[in-house]
């Protein structure tokens, strides 16, 4: 398939800055891809679209102050970095200006004995870094680091930010971006569905900066995907596989979820299961795509001609897709990362 079978107009209005006022009162469209049906509710009616026996899918991993603004010690230029994932005793990060940091070329912050030394100009473009000094990086990070808010989010960070872009089960640290379909959920609705006899199964995969990489190859099948790292535990896929074998829906709470689901899955005999264990995973799931595990998935709407949405495309059929976000847009729901909520089954 071509990129430009995923564009659709989105005025720049419909893009939210900031989250609503309370997690759960973001809207919810509904799509039945067996009846072609979209309805409109709000996120707190979650509930109604659930039964018990299904099994929802959350993303466990937290976003940390990925964002260093730093100097040149000797031309006092600015310096950003985004801290990625250690690479053995140093840190993979993406730079700005990147083409002046060269090896060697070392990096300070205000208040801070830190420094950052480039030891390494990556394939990518990225740099390898280590930091020396007096204190600890996880100190520096406490004090300078800003959250990772994405491009289109066009405002600095707020102390609210390190709440809001981060969801209230979030538990173990390394995503330098939100699962964010995970926002929209409170403690209060989380036991709501528990109550009712839905199925809680935990996963983790580390968000990269791939989720904001745009696709610029005509055919889609020619973009490659960054690696992320997954994990799962044998509760986890014990959850998710009783549920399966009991008639239940798995569904997938953001893209993060469905790609971990769909990269840990393993055929035994004639049915796919989910296997427990970690690795790293470069899956990219567009049309036309069989899902193995999958049965319903809960996001939010996604950038034009994005990996993201080609995935959504996948398990709804691209006109359904297309479709739904030509109605979102008409029904000005909020788009990107603190926007609003899709379910989908």
């Amino acid at each position: 398939m071509k990129r430009s079978d995923f564009y659709y107009e989105l005025p720049n209005h419909l893009i939210a800055q900031y989250p609503t006022t309370e997690r759960d009162g973001s809207r919810l469209m509904v799509a039945n891809r067996a009846c072609r049906e979209i309805v409109h509710r709000t996120f707190r009616e979650l509930p109604n679209f659930l039964r018990a026996g299904d099994c929802l899918v959350l993303n466990e991993t937290r976003v940390f102050p990925a964002r260093l603004k730093g100097y040149r010690p000797i031309t006092r230029g600015a310096v950003e970095l985004l801290l990625l994932h250690p690479n053995g005793d140093s840190w993979e990060v993406m730079a700005r200006p990147g083409r002046r940091l060269r090896i060697g070329a070392e990096i300070a912050f205000e208040g801070s004995d830190l420094i950052a030394t480039v030891e390494d100009v990556l394939d990518s473009g990225n740099r390898r870094v280590r930091f020396e000094g007096k204190g600890s990086l996880d100190e520096l990070l406490k004090t300078h680091g800003h959250v990772p808010l994405p491009p289109y989010i066009q405002r600095e960070d707020r102390a609210s930010d390190k709440e809001r872009y981060q969801t209230v089960y979030a538990r173990v640290r390394g995503s330098v971006a939100a699962p964010t379909a995970g926002l929209h959920f409170t403690p209060v609705l989380l036991a709501k569905i528990e109550a009712l006899g839905i199925g809680l199964a935990r996963i983790l995969l580390h968000v990269g900066p791939g989720t904001f990489k745009p696709v610029k190859a005509d055919d889609v099948r020619d973009h490659k995907m960054g690696a992320e790292f997954w994990k799962i535990d044998e509760s986890a896929a014990e959850t998710v596989n009783r549920c399966r074998a009991n008639g239940g829906r798995v569904i997938a709470v953001g893209t993060t979820s469905v790609r971990t689901l769909e990269s840990a899955a393993v055929k035994i005999g004639s049915n796919w299961q989910l296997k427990s264990g970690s690795d790293w995973t470069h899956i990219f799931i567009y049309p036309p795509y069989n899902f193995r595990l999958v049965d319903g998935l809960i996001t939010n709407f996604h950038l034009p001609e994005s990996t993201l949405l080609m995935l959504i495309a996948a398990f709804m059929g691209r006109d359904f897709a297309m479709r739904a976000y030509r109605e979102a847009v008409r029904e000005a729901y909020r788009f990107y990362s603190y926007g609003d909520a899709m379910m989908i089954l």
